[in-house]
This record gives structure tokens, sequence and C-alpha cells, in this order.
């Protein structure tokens, strides 16, 4: 927890709670269903939870804004900003139902109220729209923007526009390349200097 302690001031006591719970919660579910790297669970707050704080760095996202998680897995980025943002609504979307055990699991022993789940391949949604979606780690930018622009409604319901946020890292050239968008990076390494964050970077792509 320090870690978060050291980047941000102004969580609040129920945040605080809520942050503090997740380490042991991650660990318990991570013996049943392996959702984090098991050398990775002991940093799980720096590579995992503050990693996806870096999205909150970038967007300030504002009440009743609803934002999907495309392959969330075990919870991130969304857990943490369903923590950090606790008036927006997360709906965390994978197609491998035992993650969402854990997610569900998860929220429900730390009292997050602004997740819903859903068991599906994200290109199979057609109904709903969303302001932002999230994702880190899952696919190619070519893809992610392919299964992620249907659902996006324009405008600039934060503070920046409507879009697709992901999380990414090392040469993103070629990725960037074959996309055919043309996204914003910004390194994660100038908001949260920590050697885990070098060549890790935010890629925003705005829906138009």
């Amino acid at each position: 927890m320090d870690i978060l302690y050291k980047y941000f001031a102004d969580f609040t006591p129920t945040q605080i709670k809520k942050f503090e719970a997740l380490k042991d919660l991650y660990i318990e579910w991570n013996e049943k269903i392996n959702v984090i790297s098991r050398k990775d669970i002991e940093h799980i707050y720096t590579h995992h939870v503050l990693h996806s704080l870096s999205i909150a760095a970038l967007a300030d996202f504002n009440e009743g804004m609803e934002v999907i998680d495309i392959g969330c897995g075990g919870g991130f980025p969304g857990v943490p900003l369903a923590i950090f943002f606790p008036e927006v609504k997360f709906h965390l979307v994978d197609s491998v139902g035992k993650k969402l055990k854990v997610v569900e699991a998860v929220a429900e022993a730390t009292g997050i109220e602004n997740i819903t789940t859903q068991h599906t391949r994200v290109e199979d949604i057609k109904s709903r729209k969303f302001h932002f979606a999230i994702s880190r780690a899952v696919a190619p930018l070519k893809d992610l923007w392919n299964w992620s622009s249907p659902l996006l409604r324009k405008g600039n319901a934060a503070s920046l526009a409507n879009g697709l946020i992901c999380l990414k890292g090392g040469d993103l050239h070629q990725e960037i390349s074959d996309s055919n968008v043309r996204p914003k990076l910004l390194p994660i390494y100038d908001i949260f200097p920590e050697e885990y964050f070098q060549e890790k970077f935010i890629v925003h792509v705005a829906k138009q």
C-alpha cells in the first residue's frame, strides 16, 4: 500500500479499506484460479493496482459515466479504477468465465458496488454504449480498436475525448502502424517514476 500513498494523498477511508483488502483477496483467489503470476503477487500494488491507476492520472472520469474493461482477466485495470471512481459504472468483460468469478468475489468482499460483469467476447456485445473502453495487455491495438469502436459514444465526457484507453509496454511502433489509428502515448514513467514502469505506456485513441 505504501506505493499508493506515495502518489495519492486523498483517498477516502472507504477507498483505503478496499485497496488494503485487495492483496489478501487476490492471494487467496490466486491459489484457486490463477489470474496473477505467482512471482508477481507480492508486487500487486505496484505491478497491478498502481499500473491500473495510471489511467486515473490521464482521465478524470465523471459521475455517471460508463466504462467497459475489455478482457479484464482478474480485474485489472477495472477493479482499482472502480475503487478510485465510485460514482462511475464499470462493466468488466472476459471470455473466460472463471476469471470473472475472481472479479465478482473481490467486488463482493470489498463492497465494490459499481462493477458489473459479463462472460462474453467483447465483439458479441451489440446493445450497449460506453464513454470509454479500457484494457491491459489483452490484444494488439488494431483488434482492441475494432472491438471497442462500435461500443463507444462520441464526445468529451471526461478530461479527454471519449475513446479507448489501453495499457501497453515495449516498442509499439509496428503495432501502431498496423492499427490504422493515430493514438496519443503517455509514458507511465512520467507519472510514476518507478523502474517497473519504464517502457510502459498509456495509449489513448479518441472516438471521432
